[in-house]
């Protein structure tokens, strides 16, 4: 389970994730300054950070590197929120605290992913016949 994003690592990682390509620390940089006031440097070390810890990988490309995503926030979130369920005490007690804080339009995406993913033992769908 990889461990919770800091605020700036998160920040960092966002950009990555929504540009969906390799970033360079310049362009995280600029990105990020026009919310704050941050360093170069602060940058290059939270993204040399993020690739000890294998959120994302680099490439040299002359004097810099290019930063890629190792994964999506997709499957960031979905580590959280499975790591977070699977430390309750009541898995049960928490799926169904956790339903119940959900939007109409969350669980409509619950119920989307239920039919795109059919749980082993689970009856199937109609969509499936």
């Amino acid at each position: 389970m990889p461990r919770r994003l800091g605020e700036l690592e998160d920040a960092v990682m966002t950009r990555v994730w929504q540009w969906n390509r390799p970033v360079t620390v310049r362009e995280v940089l600029e990105d990020l300054q026009k919310d704050r006031s941050i360093a170069y440097t602060t940058v290059m070390t939270v993204m040399d950070n993020l690739h000890q810890k294998g959120w994302v990988r680099r490439e040299v490309d002359g004097r810099a590197y290019r930063y890629t995503s190792v994964s999506t926030r997709a499957a960031y979130s979905a580590a959280l929120m499975n790591e977070a369920w699977s430390t309750s005490d009541n898995p049960a007690a928490a799926l169904v605290a956790f339903f119940g804080m959900m939007s109409a339009e969350q669980r409509e995406a619950l119920q989307d992913a239920m039919r795109v993913v059919q749980l082993p033992g689970a009856p199937e769908s109609d969509a499936g016949r």
